[in-house]
Parts: structure tokens; sequence; C-alpha cells
């Protein structure tokens, strides 16, 4: 018999040799997502049997980590702003960096409001901003079709216990959608709103020349379409502040993560373009992660 606590120390030693930086949290989370239990399981309960079935599969998993495939790939999950969602190697991976400009968003956010997601990806952004308002309606649009797939299929599962989830994801090159005049297709196509209180976005806003120094797990296995910002990786910033002011009701919010580095240029953007009340927050680590401003 192999016990559990035996197993996930074996899972930790094979990280730690393959470099993995949190090896005995991802030993750990993968044990239990092939057993089926909680953290309280290691402490309490680290002499239960492992069957026969459950080594072979974490054995397979470990190997999978050992390769940098991504935790959340393997488990097709993420939690994020407390909810859980789908992610696979179609979108960016939800961060915890990333829930600071849906807290903040919240802050400016008021019941009704509509609401533009720019590149959803996985639609974590907007469907946590749907999750805890009430009556606001989401529109979400991404170049890519996959990305929308994703971002359905966590609407679908948040509609499970908040039905009134009115989100829309569609796909569009930016907001070529509006410029073109098209009309998506889908029975309650006609209904997505065209005027926003609240335009937020993660765009791709790494550097082209920085992403082959990022870690394996980043560079070889997410998109390159949510990572690479061009150039100086401030191109999208350039598009969507140029751009979403034709989309923003008076007064409307825009709030833009950013990288650490590129606070000030984009508050620059942001002014120029005529935003007022223009600010950047910082994350726990006291470094810039969002700016918005108000139109």
């Amino acid at each position: 018999m192999i016990d559990y606590r035996q197993v996930y120390e074996w899972g930790v030693e094979k990280l730690r040799l393959a470099d993995i930086a949190e090896a005995e949290l991802d030993a750990r989370l993968l044990l239990e997502y092939v057993c089926g239990t909680d953290r309280n399981t290691l402490l309490a309960h680290g002499d239960r049997e492992v069957t026969a079935a459950e080594y072979d599969s974490y054995v397979n998993q470990i190997s999978k980590r050992e390769n940098h495939i991504p935790l959340q790939h393997i488990t097709g999950r993420q939690e994020f702003m407390g909810l859980e969602f789908l992610v696979n190697e179609q979108v960016l991976i939800p961060r915890q960096d990333t829930e600071i400009l849906v807290e903040e968003a919240l802050l400016h956010l008021h019941d009704g409001m509509r609401i533009l997601d720019m590149c959803t990806g996985s639609g974590c952004i907007l469907l946590s901003l749907l999750y805890y308002s009430n009556g606001c309606t989401g529109l979400g649009i991404d170049i890519s079709e996959e990305a929308l797939r994703v971002a359905g299929q966590n609407l679908d599962r948040l509609r499970q216990t908040k039905e009134e989830m009115n989100a829309f994801f569609i796909q569009s090159d930016l907001f070529a959608l509006f410029q073109d005049n098209r009309q998506p297709e889908g029975d309650s196509a006609a209904a997505y709103p065209k005027q926003f209180e609240m335009i937020v976005s993660n765009p791709p806003y790494v550097k082209r020349d920085v992403i082959g120094t990022l870690m394996p797990e980043v560079r070889e296995h997410e998109p390159l379409l949510a990572l690479d910002g061009k150039e100086d990786g401030l191109f999208f910033y350039r598009k969507i502040i140029g751009q979403a002011g034709n989309y923003l009701a008076g007064g409307g919010e825009l709030l833009l993560e950013i990288g650490y580095d590129q606070g000030e240029a984009v508050r620059e953007m942001m002014e120029t373009a005529g935003y007022a009340e223009v600010e950047v927050v910082k994350d726990f680590a006291g470094l810039d992660r969002v700016v918005r401003g108000r139109m």
C-alpha cells in the first residue's frame, strides 16, 4: 500500500528536480485534482490509501507538469475573483494581478450599466463584473474564436448560480465590429449594446523582444495573441484609447490593465485623448497595474 503523503512527497521531489517554482503547491493541487480531495487531506489523512488508478493518473499529471505545462492547463480550471473559470491553451490564464482591474472597475460600476470587455479571452473580467453587480449588460470582444468558445462555456457555468448574467461574446478585431456595422449571427445578437458606460481591457502588452525571456509555462503554452504587444508593448493601448471614446457614453470609464513599467506612458495617452481624472492604480506589490480615466 502507498499512502497519500508518500505520493505527495514523491510528486514534490519530481517537480523540484524539474525546477518547478512552486513544487510543493503544485504537487498538492495535482494530487487533490486526481483524488478528489482537499487541502485538509494531507494534514489530517496523510495515511489515506492511494489506489493504483489514482497513482497512475498522478504520475501522468506530474509528468506533464515536469514538462512545464501550466497547472491550469492540466486541471482545466483557474480560480479568479472567488469564481472558477475554465481555461485551456487558447486563453490567457487569469492572474491575481488582473483582480486589481476588476476590483477597481467595481468601485465605479453601478447597477444597470453596459460594459465592454476588449480582448476578453476566457471572459473572466467581464463575467466577474456581471456576477458581482445587478442588471448590467456586458459585451466581450476577442479576435480569437477559440477564446470566445471558452468564454461562452464560462458564461454557461456561471449562469447555473446566477441566471441573469446578461453577456454577449463576439469575434472582432478590436472595434471593427462597430466600424463595419456588422451584425453577428444569433437570435439575440441584435440586443448587444453599442454604447457603454464602462470599457475594460487587459490587452496584450508584453514587448515582442521580451516574450522569449518569459518562463516556459508562458512563452510555450499561453497564446501569443494574448501576450504580444508589438515592439514597445503599447500597440493595443494606442488602438483602444484612440477609439474607445467613440463608444463610451458621457462620463463613462475606461480601465486598462498595464505592465509594471507602462503607467506613465498609458496615463499620458489617456490625458492626450481627453480623459479626465486619469489615475494609475498600484497592485499589492506596489507596482503600477491599472490606468483609469473618465470620458
